[in-house]
């Protein structure tokens, strides 16, 4: 048995209209879900035995998305093989400043959306801002440029510069994209 605490306000998303979130999750997984509304904490009751025994984990991943603001949908991407979440604290480059923190979303999120729209697309990786993180879904090939994508906006590099760094990934996301190992 494992749990997670998500914030209150994204179980209603989790469980869905009418509770078929919750299962649809079960039925994909084989793993049975308890949700306790009032605190966020999610049960996974992975004692059955699993035909695959990273299931239970894989729920987790989705469980731990759908609570850092990815829709489900997205956030069943994760049991794909070769899917995974990445999660960076926006605090951490914010030096803890409210005022800071509003800028830096707004850095990473662009006019109108640009710049979020130009890391998803370049990278195929799905991106959420929500409250002082960033939740990335993607490969082993596409996350880690993503995320580099991120730390640099971070860190204060220009947009322009980010840009320039994606572009140029961009053949390398390519042959990945073909199936060919890098």
């Amino acid at each position: 048995m494992r749990s997670v605490r998500i914030p209150a306000d994204r179980v209603g998303v989790l469980i869905g209209k009418n509770g078929e979130t919750k299962k649809i999750l079960q039925r994909i997984s084989g793993v049975k879900l308890d949700v306790n509304a009032e605190d966020g904490e999610i049960i996974i009751h992975d004692e059955a035995h699993l035909e695959d025994p990273v299931m239970a984990l894989k729920v987790m991943d989705v469980v731990r998305a759908v609570g850092r603001g990815f829709n489900p949908e997205k956030a069943m991407r994760l049991f794909d093989d070769d899917e995974y979440l990445e999660i960076i604290d926006i605090k951490d480059f914010s030096g803890g400043r409210s005022e800071q923190l509003t800028r830096i979303r707004g850095r990473l999120i662009g006019k109108n959306g640009k710049t979020r729209r130009i890391i998803e697309e370049l990278t195929g990786c799905d991106m959420i801002i929500y409250g002082s993180t960033v939740g990335l879904i993607g490969n082993t090939v596409s996350l880690p440029v993503a995320k580099h994508a991120i730390e640099l906006l971070l860190n204060g590099s220009e947009h322009a510069t980010v840009y320039h760094y994606l572009e140029g990934q961009r053949p390398r996301l390519r042959i990945s994209e073909m199936g060919f190992d890098l």
